[in-house]
């Protein structure tokens, strides 16, 4: 069973705010469950509906019924298990080599999508606007399929970031450099754009080193990548060379 208390703190973190008055977030699915055991987070209990998670201690499980699962999930097609985390105190920025800077991406699926590529690329840090998509939304966590365990993500004043760097700075525009043939450093910060405005003004005047990924196509009509995607095509270039 799961008590009415805990359907109304579980499903309350689906929001940012409760999630920040808890310091507590949910993580559902075998895989990200599993992925977030091994690492330095701190399970607060694990709700399964199978005989499942054998390392878990007894007081921190609890076996429950599919019913029970359909009221405390995000999902609308519920996994088998349901764990909620404490939220970790926030590391230090790792200012050397790649970092990944996101300037108001909204979407979790893309932020999920994003912080999985950063991962595969070895990027260890990212950094975000605070308007940002919160790391420890639950659509969020899915869709990283634990690469949350892997890369620091930090909450910031991105234009005050980005003026106290000594690292170059990069964006993706339009009118920007082809991207496949320019000379790129293995140091250095990527700013990845919101996904119906792009970069803001503000950081867009930061921004020295600008990047374009040309279109192919032949009626070069297509307005735009998928912030997510270009992420994939721009840490790509970045590490080719490495390969």
């Amino acid at each position: 069973m799961v008590s009415k208390n805990q359907i109304k703190l579980i499903t309350s973190l689906q929001q940012k705010k409760y999630r920040i008055n808890n310091q507590l977030f949910f993580a559902e699915g075998v895989k990200v469950i599993q992925e977030l055991l091994q690492s330095n987070f701190e399970l607060e209990h694990l709700y399964t509906t199978q005989f499942d998670f054998e390392e878990v201690p007894a007081a921190k499980k609890s076996l429950i019924h599919e019913n029970d699962l359909k009221k405390i999930s995000a999902l609308a097609t519920p996994n088998s298990c349901l764990a909620v985390f404490k939220i970790p105190v926030q590391k230090e920025i790792n200012n050397s080599g790649l970092i990944i800077a996101l300037d108001d991406v909204r979407d979790p699926g893309n932020m999920g999508t994003i912080l999985r590529l950063c991962d595969w690329f070895g990027i260890q840090q990212v950094v975000c606007t605070k308007e940002t998509v919160d790391i420890y939304n639950p659509k969020v966590v899915q869709a990283t399929m634990g690469s949350i365990t892997r890369v620091n993500v930090s909450y910031v004043d991105l234009s005050e970031y980005i003026s106290e760097t000594q690292l170059p700075v990069f964006g993706t525009f339009m009118d920007g450099e082809n991207i496949y043939k320019t000379a790129l450093p293995q140091e250095g910060i990527i700013i990845m754009g919101n996904e119906a405005n792009g970069i803001s003004e503000e950081i867009e005047k930061t921004i020295k080193n600008r990047l374009s990924i040309p279109r192919f196509g032949d009626l070069q009509k297509t307005e735009s990548l998928n912030v997510a995607t270009a992420t994939a095509i721009i840490l790509s270039e970045f590490k080719r060379n490495l390969a």
